[in-house]
């Protein structure tokens, strides 16, 4: 098996893979759709009743309630995405009961906001752990009246896909066959063009013919396909693989971890099966 990664940034990767089949590609694509650990709200505490607070000289008395049901509000915190370290333990493999929290498996966050106001994500503060602020601060929660206040604790923990959508790192996990496109030049009246604005996509030419593959995105490669009839192969070894994430996890962190799980997977089959 060959690797190599074709684009990347901190949030998206699209790579190549030669040399698997099209099992082990499905594979590897639902590895990363629902094994990739991630953390999350998965327990929220709210608490009701009358808040007072001093502004100035006067006391303001708001109260503990908001105009969406705690269900709903504890849904959107549960999406919310969440700085992951994988090194953290999935609760239940910690040394204390499964309803009891700890660092290594845990961590606690609290939101205290006033109307009239939004509450936005940023606003859930992590107790004990700046590091565990929300990816993105600006996600909106719920909009706060006048004499309105939210104040709740909610507690993250490490989870899989499988159990829950919330703790799905990934998003647009796809994968294609490697293609070459080959036309006669003679035939074509697009080659040209298309060669010069899509260097990158040639990968042989000659005087009679030019071949372009689309693994590389270039919009005007679609000209070739749509008007020049041109002679189409696809390799089922060869795979070009994309997929973004949440921003729980970098790229690149997630395709790690997948392929060290799917390695594990197929080594527990192989035990299982008695072979070596």
């Amino acid at each position: 098996m060959e690797l190599n990664v074709l684009e990347l940034q901190d949030r998206y990767i699209k790579f190549e893979i030669k040399g698997i089949t099209p099992a082990v590609a499905n594979a590897l694509r639902r590895t990363l759709i629902n094994d990739i650990p991630k953390l999350a709200i998965h327990k929220v505490t709210f608490h009701h009743g009358q808040i007072r607070t001093m502004q100035g000289d006067e006391e303001k008395v708001y109260d503990s309630t908001t105009p969406l049901f705690d269900e709903i509000i504890a849904h959107r915190l549960g999406l919310i995405p969440l700085p992951t370290d994988l090194n953290m333990k999935f609760r239940d493999e910690c040394d204390h009961p499964p309803d009891v929290g700890c660092p290594m498996c845990t961590v606690t966050y609290s939101l205290n906001k006033h109307g009239p106001a939004t509450v936005y994500s940023g606003d859930l503060i992590p107790v004990g752990a700046d590091n565990f602020r929300p990816v993105d601060p600006l996600i909106p929660i719920v909009k706060l009246k006048d004499n309105q206040a939210i104040l709740l604790d909610a507690e993250a923990i490490m989870g899989t896909a499988r159990e829950h959508a919330k703790w799905q790192v990934t998003s647009g996990v796809a994968y294609k066959y490697h293609r070459e496109i080959t036309v006669k030049k003679d035939d074509s009246d697009y080659w040209e063009e298309v060669k010069n604005e899509c260097p990158n996509n040639v990968i042989y030419e000659d005087k009679e013919k030019i071949t372009f593959t689309d693994d590389i995105e270039c919009k005007a490669i679609a000209k070739i396909l749509s008007f020049d009839n041109p002679e189409i192969k696809e390799d089922d070894t060869w795979f070009i693989f994309q997929f973004e994430t949440d921003g729980s996890l970098s790229a690149k962190d997630t395709l790690d971890y997948a392929l060290q799980r799917i390695k594990q997977r197929f080594e527990k089959i192989r035990e299982s099966a008695g072979l070596k």
